[in-house]
């Protein structure tokens, strides 16, 4: 079973200086009907105007993966830690209650755009606090994240796979699935997505799609295509 989530269903926010698109109850959008998926709590894109920032914020104890898609960004936590990620990097926090974190553009005159993921932790694991990985451009297919750090991935503290895809037009990838739950986002361009049952979704720029009871998902690129897949079998 497939199911879309058009990027015009999502929640929407436009401050000025931040514009976002949430997939789940985040901020001021609530549905009580969409609190996160699984072991996926937060799924935002969020474009950050030349100069803004995020002021310090606790979290609870997530994961939280930011895929940098343009500009440059810096985060500091109350603890003293710094780092900074640029277009085409993404960094993994493995976040405690207590800790406080805020994130910066640091360009004047470039905005920010950026998608994050939360994801929970399980409370007996710790973590490295920061990891990153490059994505370098054109790379058809790469596991991001996964319990174990396989394949140079980033590694969660939760049993959970982030696969990144970016495919010409025509290009198809299959993704073995462990579990009866994923969820599949585009981050830009046109798919046909099929599942191992025959289930079948189109989407676009911006769309994504819940999956259930599958063994597989295939990829069709209509258009230049990145796109996650995010496996969540608990």
């Amino acid at each position: 079973m497939i199911t879309s989530r058009t990027a015009q269903e999502c929640g929407k926010a436009d401050f000025g200086w931040l514009q976002a698109r949430y997939t789940f109850s985040f901020g001021h959008y609530f549905d009580p009907t969409l609190l996160g998926y699984a072991s996926l709590r937060v799924l935002n894109q969020e474009v950050l105007a030349p100069g803004a920032s995020f002021q310090p914020r606790a979290y609870p104890k997530v994961d939280v993966l930011n895929l940098i898609l343009q500009g440059e960004a810096e985060y500091r936590d109350s603890e003293g830690n710094t780092v900074t990620a640029r277009q085409g990097e993404a960094l993994l926090f493995a976040t405690h209650p207590g800790v406080s974190y805020s994130e910066f553009n640091l360009s004047k005159e470039q905005p920010l755009t950026r998608m994050q993921l939360w994801l929970d932790a399980c409370p007996q694991r710790e973590n490295t606090s920061v990891q990153r990985v490059l994505l370098p451009e054109h790379t058809r297919y790469r596991l991001l994240a996964s319990p174990d750090g396989a394949q140079q991935s980033l590694q969660l503290r939760q049993q959970v796979w982030v696969h990144h895809l970016e495919l010409a037009p025509g290009e198809t990838h299959t993704i073995k699935l462990h579990g009866p739950r994923a969820y599949l986002q585009s981050v830009h361009g046109s798919l046909n997505a099929i599942t191992s049952s025959q289930a079948k979704e189109a989407l676009v720029c911006g769309d994504g799609a819940f999956i259930r009871e599958e063994e597989s998902v295939t990829l069709i690129a209509d258009t230049p295509l990145r796109a996650l897949v995010i496996d969540l079998p608990i």
